[in-house]
């Protein structure tokens, strides 16, 4: 068993004030004994998306290098949900999320693939693929915590692709991401617990909350949870900057599957 952690966070564009957020958090969550650690989408950066570009580094920098150190000092496994990641288009970056073992080795770097290009309402008008590129390639890292099956955001609307992880050996699912609050007090808590239930996976879904100075996405919901194989939600973090925490039995997931063993009972695709 191991104790798992979703750093709940209020990024905005003072990179400094976020990163040294996502520290304490990280931080506060490994003095609680948590050995897998989840921080959200955005985390070093959630604010105008131009600036968010010419910010972007690679994963030599600065942003990749100070959480391989944390992880390496506490001796945890760490997913940075994501952070601006410097591409081949000057105009725009990547949506990438990092996952580094306790030595602080990059053990899995997942590229978001599905962005978010919506026209939801008035509050929710926005164009992810404006600045962003969108990644190809579906990852599921090695970890001492076990396989993590790794994705983003928007990427929580897309089945099919959480599927494909468990394929590959996936028993732990990551949902960082900035959900907005207009689209996540209806949708956000109902998707995490169907991949959970379809899966048969640990979902662990650390997410942005309250309000940023980017432009086009206001208010974060928050609301960040780890659901179990089952569908229960086994922690959640209150409103504001916080943690949600729960531990983690993989035999649990093996159980899941031998009880209903959906693998051998598809028929279609």
């Amino acid at each position: 068993m191991i104790l798992a952690a979703a750093v709940q966070l209020q990024s905005t564009s003072d990179e400094a004030a976020s990163l040294e957020a996502a520290e304490q958090g990280i931080r506060r969550a490994a003095a609680h004994g948590a050995t897998l650690v989840v921080t959200p989408e955005n985390t070093n950066f959630l604010g105008p998306h131009a600036r968010k570009v010419e910010l972007a580094t690679g994963l030599d920098g600065p942003v990749v290098g100070r959480f391989a150190g944390l992880a390496a000092e506490l001796g945890i496994t760490l997913v940075l949900g994501s952070f601006n990641e410097r591409s081949d288009d000057p105009r725009r970056c990547h949506n990438t999320s990092v996952t580094f073992g306790p030595d602080g080795a990059i053990l899995g770097v997942y590229r978001k693939i599905h962005l978010f290009d919506v026209d939801v309402s008035a509050e929710v008008r926005f164009r992810e693929s404006d600045t962003v590129v969108p990644g190809s390639e579906l990852v599921v890292a090695s970890t001492p915590a076990g396989e993590v099956g790794l994705t983003i955001c928007y990427d929580l609307r897309f089945p099919e692709i959480y599927r494909l992880l468990v394929e590959r050996g996936a028993r732990i699912l990551t949902v960082p991401a900035a959900f907005t609050a207009h689209t996540g007090k209806d949708h956000w808590e109902p998707l995490l617990r169907a991949r959970a239930i379809e899966c048969q996976a640990y979902v662990i879904a650390a997410g942005q909350h309250g309000e940023h100075d980017d432009k086009g996405l206001r208010r974060s919901w928050g609301h960040s949870m780890i659901v179990d194989p089952w569908g229960h939600v086994v922690g959640m973090a209150s409103d504001g900057p916080g943690l949600a925490l729960a531990t983690l039995d993989l035999d649990r997931v093996t159980e899941v599957r031998r009880a209903i063993p959906l693998a051998q009972h598809r028929t279609l695709c």
